[in-house]
């Protein structure tokens, strides 16, 4: 078989959300999670270069040179397509209030990933806030039993991690 006439493994996902389960949004506090299995997925298919360029992704150690010169892809239209590809994986896999807060016209997968990266970064403290908030204010009484109560202070907590300190190291008073 011809090296042209090869599929790229992206080509082949008809529905990302097979693949990624979570919807993002700003509200349910998985931007971590999402972006960890994004992350994996993208390196799955061979795409991880389209989100995080190769020279700062932290899997791959680059050596001086390839950092200020980076690779030139060898096929620019296949290149465009797999961004393209990305890009609609990315916007596929987020709320719709995300998606209208993160589109802009001729973006690539880079630039939304980056766009999705600074909204959740920049508004931690304020989301870290009103987690702590949510924690306290969680009540035994409005679960139907014990154990959902517990799983939904771990949910909490989960998410407080993912964007600041855990609450052992809040020193927080129960």
């Amino acid at each position: 078989m011809a090296a042209n006439s090869q599929i790229h493994p992206a080509t082949t996902v008809n529905n990302i959300r097979n693949f990624i389960p979570i919807v993002l949004e700003m509200e349910n506090g998985l931007y971590e999670s999402w972006a960890e299995l994004f992350k994996i997925y993208c390196r799955a298919f061979s795409d991880i270069d389209h989100i995080i360029p190769e020279s700062t992704d932290a899997s791959v150690t680059a050596s001086s040179s390839d950092i200020t010169n980076p690779p030139t892809p060898p096929n620019p239209a296949l290149w465009d397509r797999l961004d393209a590809i990305v890009l609609q994986w990315i916007y596929g896999t987020i709320s719709k209030n995300m998606f209208r807060t993160v589109m802009k016209t001729n973006s690539t997968a880079q630039q939304a990933w980056d766009r999705l990266k600074n909204l959740f970064h920049d508004n931690c403290n304020s989301y870290h806030v009103y987690l702590l908030h949510k924690f306290h204010n969680t009540k035994l009484d409005n679960f139907s039993n014990f154990s959902d109560y517990c799983e939904e202070l771990k949910v909490i907590s989960d998410q407080l991690s993912n964007v600041g300190p855990t609450i052992e190291e809040d020193h927080l008073v129960l």
